[in-house]
């Protein structure tokens, strides 16, 4: 039996609309719509996203890029992918990196055994692991500021204490670490995964911690509406007073 064929979700205007947002952070367009569509699980429209970022350039403007911002661009779908595991789920992670690889020309790929702009492979065995957790810590405090003890003993509180030491670990090794992603971008990354997901608690934090981490109210807010756009591109609606479906409970949390 052949595979559903899914109908088309990046579209000519839907990309325009994304990346002409005024109030969008400079250059997140292309990894924003890319986490999305990673959560939302349709890996199969990441290339058109890719594919348009690497002709047509990471700003409001078509320019044609050199190798060096290609190479920039591809890292950073790559890293905000990775980042997008820990909330949206190793598979999902797996299946958007491998289609974003099958567009990528060789030479905007980092092979094992080779330079790695993250060093995460370098620190894994030249750092201390209660170096790295320390910087996972202090990013997570950073992120839930005065709440951020509360909300770590709550975890640990949770059944198990293990609840924790996950959050400890994906923090530490995975999103503290801004080699590619400044803290900023980070938090935009963490908000365009967790909005598809329908989880307004865990949302409502990192929107105060994109703010925490650096961005501003009108950029937290676009990255919100533009994540909204595309779900809704992929047939996700409010569900309030409908029975069945597929969306969210109720609003989307905003600042």
């Amino acid at each position: 039996m052949s595979p559903l064929s899914l109908p088309a979700v990046v579209t000519p205007a839907l990309l325009a609309s994304i990346r002409g947002h005024p109030h969008l952070p400079k250059y997140t367009w292309y990894f924003i719509a890319g986490v999305t569509l990673s959560v939302i699980n349709r890996p199969d429209e990441i290339p058109k996203v890719f594919r348009y970022a690497i002709n047509n350039g990471a700003g409001q403007t078509d320019t044609k890029p050199q190798h060096d911002e290609q190479l920039q661009i591809a890292r950073k779908f790559r890293e905000a992918l990775v980042k997008a595991a820990p909330i949206g789920g190793l598979p999902k992670a797996i299946n958007a990196l491998f289609s974003l690889k099958s567009v990528t020309p060789q030479s905007l790929l980092d092979e094992p055994l080779g330079y790695s702009p993250t060093a995460r492979s370098v620190e894994l065995y030249d750092l201390s692991p209660s170096q790295i957790l320390q910087r996972g810590q202090t990013f997570f405090d950073r992120i839930y500021g005065k709440v951020s003890k509360r909300v770590m003993g709550q975890m640990d509180r949770s059944g198990t204490e293990d609840l924790g030491l996950t959050a400890r670990l994906m923090y530490g090794y995975i999103l503290s670490n801004t080699s590619v992603l400044t803290a900023a971008e980070s938090s935009l990354v963490l908000m365009a995964g967790l909005i598809p997901q329908d989880v307004n608690p865990q949302l409502k934090g990192h929107l105060k911690g994109a703010l925490n981490n650096g961005a501003t109210v009108e950029e937290v807010k676009a990255v919100r509406e533009v994540v909204i756009r595309i779900c809704e591109a992929c047939g996700m609606t409010t569900l309030e007073g409908v029975a069945g479906g597929w969306g969210w409970r109720g609003e989307v949390a905003n600042l």
